[in-house]
């Protein structure tokens, strides 16, 4: 969206005005694949700790681009037609863009409000950004209660692709109400693992992911797990020592055993997309809110250790791909 085109802009002042024209800048320039995305979001971590959610979403990321490449591997080619997996990519990217963008000019006004030490959230309006975020974002500037902040940017990321990419015309009917999307535990659109240099992967999965609720509650068990004192270190090493290619290897290279690599390189695979953007009623206005959303404390029903569940389900798709094969050439 070029800033001539946001309603109103001109009424404000000048420094306000070139505020937003460069967040707008910046989000499109570190908005343009999943691998940009995913070092923007880890960047601006490291230099903004206290913005937790930033490091959740670099790690997320790196599960979109795995799943990605994953469409281009060894395996998936064997099970799914070009133009499904041509889908299933596209609605990976569109989520991924769509996140970005709104997400991360949040992150980059708040920069703004440090610098200046004042907070600036009455322009998140002209960034396109929720009216529930700019409530959160004044709150968090008067209490800075940082988790309170992640779990309301999970709830707006989750309702900001609810409409567009979950709930679209065509999204629906030709990615998640099709048989193929039933198979949600082998393709991985509802598992997200965080690997550490040990080998190790630990994650959670959601049963339903078209429910915007339950996919707000995987985001703060995910949190749960990322930040528990004794794994976050090892997730932080893990980040910090290990370039996103968006080929499983990334991690499965960790592994005690040797792995062949098996899924491409994101940038060697896909092109660059081109996104244009439809404008989004509110969906704070247009939508139920759940108190429940807001709560902090999470329960984990399912092991959040997944090593061996990993293993185990890679050889269970292995062997229905080969079994597949098997049958088609008889």
């Amino acid at each position: 969206m070029s800033i001539t085109q946001i309603p109103h802009i001109s009424h404000l002042p000048d420094n306000e005005i070139e505020i937003i024209h460069k967040i707008l800048i910046e989000t499109e320039i570190k908005n343009l694949d999943n691998i940009s995305r995913t070092r923007a979001y880890l960047d601006y971590y490291l230099e903004t700790p206290e913005m937790i959610w930033a490091f959740l979403a670099s790690m997320v990321s790196r599960n979109g681009g795995y799943n990605m490449c994953d469409l281009q591997g060894e395996w998936f080619p064997r099970m799914l037609e070009p133009a499904i997996r041509q889908r299933l990519f596209l609605t990976y990217e569109r989520a991924n863009w769509l996140i970005f963008r709104d997400a991360f000019s949040q992150l980059l006004l708040y920069s703004y409000s440090t610098k200046k030490n004042t907070p600036m959230f009455h322009l998140l309006k002209y960034l396109d950004v929720s009216e529930f975020m700019e409530k959160e974002w004044e709150r968090f500037w008067e209490t800075r209660d940082k988790k309170r902040l992640m779990i309301a940017l999970i709830i707006n990321e989750q309702n900001v692709i609810h409409n567009p990419v979950i709930r679209h015309p065509v999204y629906k009917k030709r990615v998640f109400n099709t048989f193929m999307f039933s198979f949600e535990d082998y393709l991985h659109f509802s598992t997200v693992l965080f690997p550490t240099c040990e080998g190790e992967l630990y994650g959670a999965s959601v049963n339903g992911f078209k429910s915007v609720s339950k996919r707000i509650n995987l985001g703060k068990r995910l949190a749960s797990i990322l930040f528990n004192p004794q794994l976050y270190p090892l997730f932080l090493e893990f980040s910090l020592n290990t370039e996103h290619t968006a080929s499983r290897q990334d991690y499965e290279k960790y592994f005690p055993f040797n792995k062949k690599r098996d899924t491409p390189y994101l940038r060697c695979t896909y092109p660059i997309i081109s996104h244009h953007y439809h404008h989004q009623r509110d969906w704070y206005k247009e939508r139920k809110f759940y108190g429940k959303w807001l709560e902090k404390e999470v329960s984990h029903r399912h092991p959040v250790h997944l090593t061996k569940w990993y293993h185990r389900k890679q050889k269970q798709l292995h062997a229905l791909i080969s079994i597949k094969d098997l049958f088609t050439t008889i």
